[in-house]
Order: structure tokens, then C-alpha cells, then sequence
């Protein structure tokens, strides 16, 4: 089917052009704000803290993705989005707002501030739920691309906003060092999850979404997510304004056991994919698309693992390539004959599911897993 593959073709490079054009932008509109946050030293220091946490989260979604890795490059663009575009986009709409309407300050926190910077994060979503449905393959995936968009803008945001206690231009003390360090523990140390989470519900709205089976269902549950998205950040937000008692009941209370469900949510799903793989792959093996004794080296991660080490042992760094390549391609089928089970295929179900096949049947000749002889024709 080559007109669907064109299609797919040219969605991904309007959706590589649009996402790099807008970063690129982005990115220099932020860096003159950065460079007008302070002092050079001040906002390097700034920066360094707000890294801190980045690493960790980004390991713990990266974990997260072990089935079907994300293409680094797309992880890599909602990272930068929610980096430069959300954090550029959601200071213009809140400025613009401000100078229109005039918000007080506390109007802007509790609502301005949720509805302007969830729907800038959950723009990046829906256009890959637009342009690039291919990746998305359900649940787990929505989370994952929602948490690097999310860990982004936080590091943005925690730059001026550690820039600014540190400077005193934050309206809330003298600044100094006692106010750069109480910033840095609520922004960076107890509530580092908070926009990766906000911005996971949207990221579930847009997962449910890809298996709807029903127009009306395609477009409800990433509302649903952005609303559910709004209400925790307003609800975090408002618990900031009322002193830090308030603050650590709505903390214990609320958001730690929504992150602990979230994060539970997440693992469920993982564990669910793992389960529906093995049953999609088994169809797909009782029509002769795959053989169903390499249906147990796929889906077990421990088994992936063995799987490869053997093939390093046996064969060196290439026929390990060939191994990661040959699961990764049998995966993909994996998740693409569900939806065709499901009675929810992508528009270029045919064509995707031609290439994987194609690249199955070309590695599978050279590959053996665990007890095995490599196959000859």
C-alpha cells in the first residue's frame, strides 16, 4: 500500500519540521529570558540544581519503556519541547493574559497557570497523536512521552524560578542562600515528579485514545486527561498559597498517593503489555507470520536479555545487533497485530506491518537463541 505509506512519510516530516522549527524558536526566546534572569554565576547555579533531578527521572521513564523503546529522537524532541516551546509558549499566553485581563497574582497560580502550561504541554501529544499515531501504542507510551515533556519544563521552570529566589525577585524574602536552598527542597527535592505527573494524565488521555474504537472516544479522553492534567496542578498550585503546613498536607494527603498510583498505573500497564504481547504474538504465529518457540524471547525481559548476551557470546557485537533487531522488529508486530485484533489498525496497518515481516524473515536466518543452531535456508 504505497499511498498509505506516503501518507505516514509525510506526516512524520511535518511533524519533524514543525517540532524543530518551534524548538529552535523556543529556545532562543528562552535563552534571552535566562539572560535576563540574573547575573551569569546566578543563573549557572540556577541551572546546575535544576539538573539534578533530571537524570533520575528521565532513568526511571526510560525503565518505564523497555518493551518497545521510543524512538530516542522523538523522547529527545519532547524533551526540548517541554524545555524551550512549552516553557516559551506558556510565559507568552501568561503575559499576554495578565496585560488583557489582569489576573492577580493569586488568580494566575491557581488557574492561569494550570490551564495555560497543560495545554502547552499536552500540544506536543496531540500532534504526536496526530502526525505520528504510529508511535503511540497505547497507555504506557502516553505516559512515557508525557513524563520527558513534563521533566523538561520543570527544568526550565526551576531554573528562574531558583534565579529568582536567589535574587529576592520572587516576592517572597530577601533572597540569599537560605531562600535559593528552601526553593531548591520543594522544587527539586520533595516535588520533583510534580509537571512529569501533571502532564501524565493527559499523556493516559491520548494513550486511551490511540485503541478507541469510536470517533467520540478518540476525542473525550484526551480531554478528560488535560482536564485531570489542570485539576492536580491547580490542586498543587493552591496548596502552595496557604503555608507550608497546608502545603505538606495537600503533599501526604493528595499528591504523593496520586504519584504512587500514577507510578502503580504505569507498572500495571507495563505488566499488561507483557500479557497482551504474548497473546498478540501467538495469533500472529498460528498464521505463520512468526515462529511461536521465539515468542517467549520477546516478550520476557529476562529472557531479551539472555537472549542477547548469547549472541554476543556466540557471535560477537554484530549478531547481538541482529538479535536486538529481530526482537525489536517481532515487538512491533506485536503491538500492530493487537490493534488489528482489537479492530482499531492504523491507516498504514498494511505497510508497517509488510516492513516488520520483512525484516523478521531477513534477520531470523541468522540468529539463535539459547540452546539453538543458527538456522541455514
Amino acid at each position: 500500500m504505497p499511498g498509505s505509506r506516503h501518507r505516514t512519510t509525510g506526516s512524520s516530516v511535518v511533524f519533524t519540521v514543525v517540532v524543530t522549527v518551534l524548538v529552535v524558536l523556543g529556545a532562543l526566546l528562552m535563552l534571552t529570558v535566562l539572560a535576563f534572569a540574573g547575573a551569569p554565576r546566578t543563573v549557572l547555579l540556577a541551572t546546575v540544581l535544576a539538573a539534578l533531578p533530571v537524570g533520575p527521572l528521565v532513568a526511571c521513564y526510560l525503565w518505564l519503556d523497555r518493551y518497545e523503546p521510543e524512538p530516542r529522537t522523538l523522547l529527545a524532541a519532547g524533551l526540548l519541547w517541554g524545555c524551550f516551546v512549552a516553557t516559551t509558549l506558556a510565559l507568552l499566553i501568561q503575559g499576554l493574559g495578565g496585560y488583557v485581563v489582569a489576573f492577580t497574582d493569586r488568580e494566575s497560580l491557581e488557574i492561569v497557570a494550570p490551564v495555560s502550561e497543560e495545554a502547552v504541554k499536552g500540544l506536543f501529544l496531540l500532534m504526536l497523536l496526530w502526525w505520528r499515531r504510529g508511535e503511540l501504542d497505547g497507555v504506557l507510551d502516553g505516559i512515557v512521552y508525557a513524563g520527558m515533556v513534563g521533566i523538561g519544563f520543570a527544568f526550565t521552570e526551576n531554573i528562574l524560578y531558583l534565579a529568582a529566589a536567589y535574587n529576592g525577585t520572587d516576592g517572597a524574602g530577601p533572597g540569599g542562600t537560605h531562600a535559593l536552598t528552601s526553593t531548591f527542597l520543594v522544587r527539586c527535592v520533595i516535588g520533583p515528579f510534580a509537571h512529569p505527573m501533571f502532564t501524565t494524565f493527559t499523556g493516559i488521555g491520548v494513550g486511551l485514545a490511540v485503541n478507541a474504537r469510536t470517533h467520540r472516544a478518540r476525542v473525550l479522553w484526551p480531554v478528560a486527561g488535560y482536564v485531570c492534567a489542570v485539576g492536580a496542578h491547580a490542586l498543587w498550585n493552591t496548596s502552595t498559597v496557604y503555608g507550608f503546613d497546608n502545603f505538606a498536607l495537600a503533599y501526604l494527603v493528595l499528591m504523593a498517593p496520586a504519584f504512587v498510583g500514577v507510578l502503580l498505573l504505569a507498572v500495571w500497564s507495563r505488566s499488561s503489555e507483557r500479557r497482551m504481547l504474548a497473546a498478540s504474538l501467538a495469533d500472529a504465529a498460528d498464521r505463520g507470520l512468526i515462529p511461536a518457540t521465539d515468542i517467549g524471547w520477546v516478550v520476557d525481559l529476562g529472557a531479551r536479555r539472555r537472549a542477547r548476551l548469547y549472541a554476543r557470546e556466540t557471535g560477537g557485537r554484530t549478531a547481538e545487533r541482529a538479535m536486538r533487531d529481530y526482537q525489536q522488529a517481532a515487538v512491533e508486530l506485536g503491538f500492530l497485530h493487537y490493534r488489528l485484533l482489537r479492530g482499531t489498525p492504523p491507516p498504514d496497518y498494511a505497510a508497517r506491518g509488510q516492513r516488520f515481516l520483512q525484516r523478521i524473515d531477513a534477520l531470523r536466518p541468522s540468529i539463535a537463541f539459547p540452546g539453538q543452531v543458527v538456522p541455514t535456508r
